[in-house]
């Protein structure tokens, strides 16, 4: 907007600066003169209070049918094609002076029920509204601008898209969270941002400047971030716990910066407070960035490491020997992993709950064994496409994880009907079995785990040599359980 613009339509209450300057990116339309002079008072109050919040552009793409309704298609339209951008809305039009419409205007604002709700309901309304909606309300009137910025509202952004321009609109998001503590947002605990593949190390660092109390953070699917803007989360944000950064193929380590480093002692240096890490699909993570994780990250609960195809049984080693409260592990996929760092996996002991190791090709029932000998209270076990387990394996787990609840052991072709009686005669709490592509299963061995694991809930057969009678004695022993099967006869 043109200067003018600017001074007319300042920004409002308690000192905000106006977004506008900073955000806009939309073509300029200056009202003509007769539009100036017939702009009432209340109009231009109007007028502050959007230009002083966040466009709803700076989340919706401007060709998304969610941006075309409502107050949000009044924006001004960008001059740059298919990119999100963030826009301020143009000046709000004249009162409409026919008496016909004035009538109308007046009977919809006596059924604004809406309106007659106390600000406690109003607040509890919002807090089940995204970000880009919640912008949107505080656009509708001072009462609304007042409780859509209610700092309790904003104890989480989420912002979703490939096409938005997140480094911009989480500058703008925090700036105005900002307004009442200069420089840091401390409502602020959550930042989901996953598959925005336009969010740079430039939007990281705003997170990392302006967000100290930041408990978690998922960026998912943002493969343009780097390990120095990852390094800046953990340095800067020392609540945080949990971080989701799978599919972020150039983060290869998680530590603290240099400079952080040298400021804590040797001891907290290595305290980083994260339980919850996800590094899914970050293939060029090796065995020495995984010591570098375990080293900083002492704390860590759940460790999820799918697709990690580099990660061999040394950089499970390391982690054993610093990461010692591991409840969830997976390594599924990680072909480089075999017996020996099952060996590693079960000085875990009884801590370790869930594991997954899904075709990891190089374990065996020697592996197996350790994890049954060792994690006695292991409740979930993925080790679909481990070729080598046999109905031995499967034993030395049945007698000793008593308390199993979910096993997926598709595609082993090794594991018959007497594995599966084991299996039957000593987990009792079974809920979750997937047999998948089992060549070696019969409808016997169905029935039997049928007649003693009655709390079976899902069970997969697909690609199995199965009766449709032992599908349907299934069906009638767990009455809640949910076959999948590719039995055309049996429905």
């Amino acid at each position: 907007m043109g200067a003018n613009n600017g001074k007319q339509y300042g920004s409002e209450g308690k000192g905000s600066s106006s977004i506008s300057s900073d955000v806009s990116s939309s073509t300029d339309h200056t009202p003509t003169k007769a539009q100036k002079n017939a702009a009432t008072s209340e109009d231009s109050d109007l007028s502050m209070r959007t230009l002083s919040t966040p466009s709803p552009a700076l989340i919706f793409p401007p060709n998304s049918p969610g941006f075309q309704n409502g107050r949000g298609s009044s924006t001004s339209s960008s001059s740059v094609t298919g990119e999100t951008v963030a826009m301020v809305h143009s000046p709000p039009p004249t009162r409409l002076t026919h008496p016909l419409i004035r009538l109308a205007s007046k009977h919809q604002k006596e059924q604004a029920n809406i309106d007659r709700l106390p600000d406690h309901s109003m607040i509890q309304i919002f807090s089940f509204l995204p970000t880009n909606q919640l912008c949107r309300c505080a656009r509708v009137c001072r009462r609304w601008y007042n409780l859509a910025w209610d700092p309790r509202l904003w104890r989480t952004i989420r912002l979703t898209g490939e096409t938005i321009n997140v480094d911009r609109a989480l500058k703008v998001l925090t700036r105005r969270l900002c307004q009442d503590t200069p420089n840091v947002c401390l409502m602020l605990e959550t930042v989901i941002v996953s598959g925005c593949r336009r969010l740079t190390d430039r939007g990281l660092y705003t997170i990392a400047q302006c967000c100290p109390e930041l408990r978690r953070l998922e960026v998912s699917g943002c493969y343009n971030i780097s390990n120095e803007a990852v390094f800046d989360v953990v340095s800067l944000c020392p609540n945080l716990e949990h971080l989701d950064v799978s599919g972020c193929s150039k983060v290869t380590c998680i530590s603290l910066t240099r400079e952080a480093s040298i400021k804590l002692s040797p001891l907290h240096g290595k305290q980083i407070s994260i339980r919850y890490l996800d590094m899914t699909d970050c293939f060029v993570l090796e065995d020495e960035g995984l010591h570098t994780i375990a080293a900083h990250c002492t704390q860590l609960t759940h460790l999820y490491l799918r697709r990690c195809v580099r990660i061999t049984d040394e950089g499970l080693r390391y982690l054993m020997i610093y990461c010692t409260s591991i409840k969830e592990l997976s390594v599924s996929d990680c072909r480089f992993v075999s017996d020996f760092g099952m060996r590693e996996i079960a000085k875990l002991e009884s801590r370790l709950r869930y594991l997954s190791i899904a075709h990891c090709g190089r374990i065996t029932d020697v592996g197996i064994r350790y994890i049954a000998k060792y994690c006695s209270k292991l409740r979930y076990l993925n080790a679909r496409g481990c070729e080598g387990i046999t109905d031995h394996g499967v034993e030395y787990l049945a007698k000793n994880c008593t308390k199993l609840k979910s096993l997926d052991i598709g595609k082993c072709p090794l594991v018959s009907d007497t594995g599966l009686e084991f299996l039957a005669l000593n987990c009792f709490n079974l809920k979750r079995l997937s047999l998948k592509s089992c060549e070696s299963i019969t409808g016997q061995g169905l029935q039997i785990v049928a007649a003693n694991c009655f709390d079976l809930q899902m069970l997969n057969v697909q690609d199995c040599e199965v009766s449709v009678d032992a599908l349907r004695f299934v069906k009638r022993h767990c009455k809640r359980c949910i076959i999948e099967h590719t039995n055309p006869a049996f429905f």
